[in-house]
C-alpha cells in the first residue's frame, strides 16, 4: 500500500485539537506534510504559551500516522510562534525566596567547596555507547567543513579509535557522496535505525533517507525533531567518539544542537581571509556562550602548490586562523593546502586520508585528528579536576 498525503490527513482528522475542540487538520495546525521513503514529516502549530502541554496531541498525531500501513515511521515536531521558531527552551520561572532557617549548631553538614565550576554536561542528556561527541563547525558555508570533518573522522579511526559520523547538515547532507554510501539504512524492531557504514566508520545522514535532488523545505522544529531521532534512535554501539557535520552558520539548530547535546568539545574550520574568520568568530563566540569547550581551529584553504612549478601561492591569504587561535587562547590544529587532490578524491567518495594514506595531506589530517583527540582528553582531564569536593566542617 502506498502512503499519500491524502492518507496521512484522513487519519490526522481523528486528532482532537485542543481542549478537544475540532480536529488538528480542520483548525488549521498541521503543516505541509512530506512523505519520503515510508517515512512521514510534519509539524503540527500549537500556542507558544501553550507549548509544553501540548506533547500529548503529538504523541497522539505521531501514533496514528505509525499505524498506518506502509508507514515506516514518523517525525512529527511542535511548532510555536514565537521568537527563534519556539525551539529555545522555556525559561523557568525563579521561585520566590524562602525563609532561610537558623542554622544548627552543631551540625557537621558536607558542604560543596566554593568556586567549584559547573559540569559543562549539565543538563544535557549523553548518547549510551558514545563515549565523546566533537562538533565540527564554521561560520559559513563554503569553507570546506565537511571535508574537513570527514577526513578528521578517518584520521581519528586510523589512530585506532571507534568513530562515527553525524551529518547534521539536513539541508545539504553531504556524508553520502563523501563516504560513497548509497540505499537506505535498515531498522531494529521498525523503530531504531542502524547507521551505514564504509572506510570503518558508522554513518546516520538525512541524505541516506531521502534522495539526493529532494529539497528540505523546513521549518526549525521538525529540523531539531530529525536530528534528535539521528542521534538517539540509531544503534551506534560502542563508539570511542561521535564526530558531528554541523550545519554551516550559528542559527537556531546549531544553537539548539550545542544547548542539548553533551559535546565534548567543538572544532571550528575557516579559510584564512578576513571575511571568513568574522564569521568564524561567531562560530567560537556560540560555543563559548553554551560552555561548549573549544578545541581548536582548523585554517583550510591556507595556501596552493602550483603543481607544474612547486610554486607556493596564499591566495586566500595566510595565518589568519593561525593568528586569531592566538589571540583568543585557542589550540592552532593545523593548515590544510588547497590541494586538487582533496577535492577530487571528495568529489569520489574516496577522502585523501583512505585513498591516498601515505601522502602529506592524509599526514596532515590523521596530525589534526591527534590534536583534536588530545584536546578532548585535556578537557576531559579539567572536567574530572573540576568536581566539586567535599569539605566537612
Amino acid at each position: 500500500m502506498s502512503v499519500t498525503k491524502e492518507i496521512v490527513t484522513e487519519r490526522l482528522k481523528t486528532v482532537n485539537g485542543p481542549d478537544f475542540t475540532g480536529n488538528i487538520v480542520d483548525l488549521g495546525m498541521v503543516s505541509e506534510i512530506f512523505i519520503a521513503d515510508g517515512k512521514v514529516f510534519f509539524s503540527i502549530t500549537v500556542p507558544a504559551a501553550r507549548a509544553q502541554e501540548m506533547e500529548p496531541l503529538r504523541a497522539a498525531a505521531e501514533s496514528v500516522v505509525k499505524a498506518i500501513p506502509g508507514v515506516a515511521g514518523a517525525v512529527v515536531a511542535l511548532t510555536a510562534e514565537k521568537k527563534g521558531g519556539g525551539m529555545e527552551a522555556p525559561v523557568p520561572s525563579r521561585p520566590a525566596p524562602r525563609p532561610v532557617p537558623p542554622a544548627a549548631p552543631a551540625a557537621a553538614a558536607p558542604r560543596v567547596a566554593p568556586h567549584a565550576p559547573a559540569s559543562h554536561s549539565s543538563g544535557k542528556r549523553g548518547v549510551p555507547g558514545i563515549e565523546a561527541i566533537i562538533a565540527v563547525a564554521s561560520g559559513k558555508g563554503g569553507v570546506g567543513k565537511s571535508t574537513t570533518a570527514v577526513n578528521i573522522a578517518l584520521g581519528l579511526a586510523a589512530n585506532g579509535l571507534r568513530v562515527g559520523v553525524l551529518d547534521a547538515d539536513i539541508y545539504g547532507p553531504s556524508m553520502p557522496r563523501l563516504l560513497n554510501i548509497h540505499g537506505r539504512p535498515q531498522t531494529v524492531d521498525g523503530k531504531i535505525l542502524k547507521p551505514m557504514e564504509n572506510y570503518g566508520l558508522k554513518v546516520m545522514s538525512m541524505g541516506f533517507l531521502v534522495d539526493e535532488e529532494t529539497p528540505m523545505i523546513w521549518r526549525g522544529p521538525m529540523v531539531m525533531s530529525a536530528l534528535t531521532q539521528m542521534l538517539r534512535e540509531v544503534e551506534w554501539g560502542r563508539l570511542d567518539v561521535l564526530v558531528v557535520d554541523m550545519p554551516p552558520g550559528t542559527g537556531d539548530a546549531q544553537l539548539t544542537m550545542a544547548q542539548q547535546v553533551p559535546l565534548a568539545g567543538a572544532v571550528i574550520v575557516s579559510t584564512p581571509q578576513d571575511l571568513a574568520l568574522i564569521d568564524a568568530r561567531k562560530g567560537l563566540n556560540m560555543f563559548k556562550k553554551v560552555d561548549v569547550p573549544l578545541l581548536g581551529i582548523v585554517e583550510n584553504m591556507s595556501y596552493f602548490i602550483a603543481p607544474d612549478t612547486g610554486k607556493r601561492y596564499d591566495i586566500f591569504g595566510h595565518g589568519g586562523a593561525r593568528r586569531e587561535a592566538e589571540r583568543l587562547g585557542v589550540t592552532f590544529l593545523g593548515e590544510v593546502p588547497l590541494e586538487m587532490g582533496i577535492r577530487e578524491s571528495s568529489d569520489a567518495g574516496t577522502p585523501v586520508v583512505v585513498s591516498k594514506p601515505d601522502g602529506a595531506e592524509a599526514k596532515i589530517y590523521r596530525d589534526i585528528a591527534s590534536k583534536v583527540w588530545d584536546r578532548v582528553n585535556e578537557e576531559r582531564g579539567a572536567a574530572a579536576a573540576a568536581v566539586p569536593s567535599i569539605v566537612f566542617e
